[in-house]
């Protein structure tokens, strides 16, 4: 029997009521289902970090590059002169931010970060004409513009913004004016059917 390796490390004191409530505070942001999200991902920044204060020791110019040109492949580090210090200072909230269930729902193709996780598991989101079906899949900045829905059309432009500025995105306003101006219509054109009309007995 296969034993899979853990990618985690759980945190030494378990119960921390700061930590559950900044957990909490990033399940919801993200869409996160469970803990364990979020510590695969504190995992995946703990290695950088530990590679970055290894070089900063070694000061070894070839693993450096190497690792830099991975970070900004993968949209960790934009500048182009970021060093080892820049590293250092990455949060959890970076690594999140380049999970591909965050990206779709800043793109406008689902109305909340749950929606984009649903799409992406039910096989509905595709990356360069690849079905990808894990919403933790990290993206690279090059596959960015290659995210698109199999099933539904992109949200309009207003909700992309909104979801870019991680606001919630305004979807019923829209259908309460329309469903109100046809009801102001009706109210309008019985008012103006009783003042027409002539009282009964008048005429004769």
């Amino acid at each position: 029997m296969r034993r899979f390796r853990r990618k985690f490390k759980r945190p030494k004191v378990s119960w921390d009521t700061d930590l559950i409530k900044e957990n909490k505070r990033i399940s919801s942001e993200y869409g996160l289902r469970r803990r364990e999200e979020i510590l695969r991902s504190q995992e995946v920044l703990r290695s950088f970090r530990q590679r970055a204060r290894g070089l900063i020791a070694e000061k070894n110019a070839g693993k450096e590059k190497i690792l830099m040109d991975k970070l900004r492949r993968i949209g960790l580090l934009t500048a182009e002169k970021a060093g080892l210090d820049d590293v250092l200072a990455l949060s959890i909230n970076n690594v999140l931010d380049r999970r591909l269930q965050t990206i779709v729902f800043r793109k406008g193709l689902a109305e909340s970060p749950l929606q984009a996780r649903q799409m992406i598991v039910h096989g509905h989101i595709s990356i360069n004409g690849r079905r990808t079906k894990f919403p933790s899949y990290i993206v690279n900045v090059d596959e960015e513009n290659g995210i698109v829905s199999l099933t539904s059309k992109p949200q309009p432009a207003k909700r992309a913004q909104e979801a870019a500025k991680g606001q919630a995105p305004d979807a019923g306003a829209d259908e309460v004016v329309a469903a109100a101006e046809p009801a102001a219509d009706a109210g309008s054109g019985i008012e103006e059917k009783d003042e027409n009309d002539e009282p009964a007995g008048e005429g004769e």
